[in-house]
């Protein structure tokens, strides 16, 4: 069995075990020895035989709230308590050298420790600058977008051309650092010699750190000028798409911000799932059985510490005892305890699936109202966001709960998929690791083809109001009889979508990397003294990425939903006064001539 742990108001100050202490005829020593043992026989006339195999160690220490030996170097002899030898408690001594392993990883707990704490510091001190950070990326964002409204080529082309700038400007600062570095001492080493280190500032001091920057920015920016110099042509079909998205979004600037709407739903499921998720984590109980030497009919039965002493098991197997086992439970409902959490996290994938579907449903629906609007904006409905809402809400929740359902299959096959993966991580059998490869390869694409299979069918939900197996089909056969277009303008659309995020969180980066490294004059005694700047950096950059895809989600929903009305409208219409097209006249002319 495991052996017991027991909580203590302090660590052991002498080395002791229960026959010394026996052995010394001492009250005091046998009253200290006492307070360590489990304590349903602490106050025992006859301590538990286990603590007779467990030393107490002089001079321990605590160490991430646990008593750790006091192992100390004395001129390359390694001491505890100083002696080199102690005691197992069995009768034999043993060489202080073999605790040294379970030291190292103490030590490694320990600087684990000291690291979250200098983290948690950084932030006490800079959490009111992240979130000025946050705030200029939230107004960059929507400055960004309005001016696309009215300026979306000037800004497509200028956004390009500050992407390549600040990556040259990325590439030309790791080759200053690189080229700074040249002659000091120490800064030749190789990551490899290295290794692994928690300061991560050191590794700022080596030339190969700056080297490898210096070619993976040299390698995206090589990439990103390739793309747009054999896509030149596409870009200004796609500006033209987004000049119509700027154009619907202005006449419903309240989709902007119906992204907080969702994060907020987001946030209610992740609470129900972590608060279902730490119930039932921690509902086990201890369990504790019967342990003996020689035989015995109770022999592995559950026992109660507080009773045993009295029940009949005492009196027919006289050296049983009632043991500490494991941490859990044996009813049913301990048994199914994995199952319940597996149900958990499938629940919490459904959910979450189905409030970004109950999102998407709702925007599409807002732009669908915009596009087959004849008289735009006249024949469009007074609050057209809310008007999607309430019709998802009531008439398509079945459909929203399906198309979420099959995504959640997916995903928890998925983590099922890794869960077994994790425990076969020993195994030696190549071919159920190769299997394993291939099943984790082909779900991760089946569910990036159903969450792109999902959104268009959402669109032709908002459309036509079918319900979800139906809306899917002609989603699908639609986007196949306009396969080209769908990789030319979605894809190209996309790109420069993720250009714009790279321009928010590259400049908000920037401008936080200059800041909390003290390099701004104007501000260098504003900028609060850091264990690793790197902390707020990150914290500021991650949440901008966050912040910039909220808002171009907005638009690339709109993008989307426009292109699937688009194609729609040419197969159902001619332009003939009988038939007339529904799209506005500019992207009429863009896009028709472009096909």
């Amino acid at each position: 069995p495991r052996p017991p742990q027991i909580c203590v108001n302090k660590c052991p100050d002498r080395y002791l075990t229960y026959l010394g202490a026996y052995a010394s005829r001492s009250a005091s020593q046998l009253e200290y020895y006492r307070q360590f043992c489990v304590p349903e026989t602490r106050h025992s006339p006859w301590l538990n035989s286990i603590s007779m195999e467990k030393p107490i160690w002089a001079l321990s220490r605590p160490v991430a709230r646990r008593c750790f030996p006091a192992i100390e170097s004395k001129k390359g002899v390694i001491t505890v308590g100083n002696q080199t030898t102690y005691d197992d408690g069995q009768g034999q001594r043993r060489n202080v050298t073999d605790l040294l392993e379970g030291a190292k990883k103490a030590n490694v707990v320990l600087e684990a420790r000291q690291l979250a704490m200098k983290i948690f510091e950084d932030y006490t001190v800079s959490w009111y600058w992240i979130i000025i950070g946050l705030v200029i990326a939230m107004v960059a964002s929507l400055i960004f977008i309005v001016l696309l409204r009215f300026l979306a080529g000037i800004m497509i082309w200028v956004m390009i051309v500050m992407v390549i700038l600040v990556l040259g400007y990325g590439i030309f600062h790791c080759y200053m650092e690189y080229a700074k570095l040249k002659g000091e001492a120490g800064s030749d080493v190789s990551l490899v010699d290295l290794g692994f280190q928690t300061d991560l500032r050191v590794y700022l001091h080596l030339r190969q750190t700056w080297l490898a920057f210096m070619i993976i920015l040299c390698i995206v920016e090589a990439v990103i000028i390739l793309l747009l110099i054999f896509l030149r042509k596409r870009i200004l079909i796609a500006i033209a798409l987004i000049k119509e998205a700027s154009r619907a979004i202005g006449h419903i600037m309240m989709s902007l911000l119906f992204p907080l709407c969702t994060f907020f739903l987001l946030c209610l499921c992740i609470a129900y799932w972590a608060s279902t998720a730490v119930f039932l984590s921690t509902s086990n109980e201890a369990v504790y059985k019967v342990f003996n030497e020689s035989a015995c009919q109770f022999s592995g039965q559950t026992c109660r510490p507080e009773t045993f002493n009295t029940s009949n098991v005492t009196k027919l197997c006289p050296d049983a005892q009632c043991l500490f086992a494991f941490y859990g439970g044996e009813t049913a409902y301990h048994k199914y305890l994995i199952v319940l959490q597996f149900f958990n996290v499938f629940m919490f994938f459904w959910l979450v699936n189905f409030v970004i579907a109950l999102g998407q449903v709702t925007l599409a629906g807002a732009f669908a109202s915009y596009y087959w609007a004849f008289k735009k904006p006249d024949d469009m409905p007074a609050f057209p966001l809310f008007s999607a809402f309430g019709r998802a809400l009531r008439y398509h929740t079945g459909s929203l709960a399906f198309g979420s359902l099959i995504l959640a299959i997916v995903q928890v096959i998925r983590v099922i998929l890794e869960y077994l993966d994790h425990k076969l991580k020993a195994a030696e059998n190549k071919f159920a690791k190769f299997l394993l490869s291939c099943l984790k390869c082909c779900f991760w694409c089946l569910e990036k083809f159903i969450k792109f299979l999902n959104r268009n069918a959402y669109i032709m939900i908002a459309v036509y109001g079918t319900n979800f197996c139906t809306s899917a089909r002609n989603a699908f056969f639609l986007l196949m009889r306009n396969i080209i277009r769908v990789a030319v303008l979605d894809k190209v659309t996309d790109f420069l979508f993720f250009l714009g995020k790279l321009l928010i969180v590259g400049s908000v980066g920037i401008l936080a990397f200059f800041f909390f490294t003290q390099r701004i004059k104007l501000v260098q005694d504003t900028a609060p003294s850091l264990n690793y700047y790197w902390v707020p950096i990150l914290t500021v950059i991650v949440g901008s990425y966050l912040i910039a895809h909220g808002f171009f989600s907005v638009y690339g929903m709109c993008v989307d939903t426009l292109f699937l009305c688009f194609c729609e409208d040419l197969e159902r219409n001619d332009g003939s006064p009988e038939r007339p097209y529904y799209m506005s006249p500019e992207l009429s002319e863009i896009l028709l001539k472009g096909n």
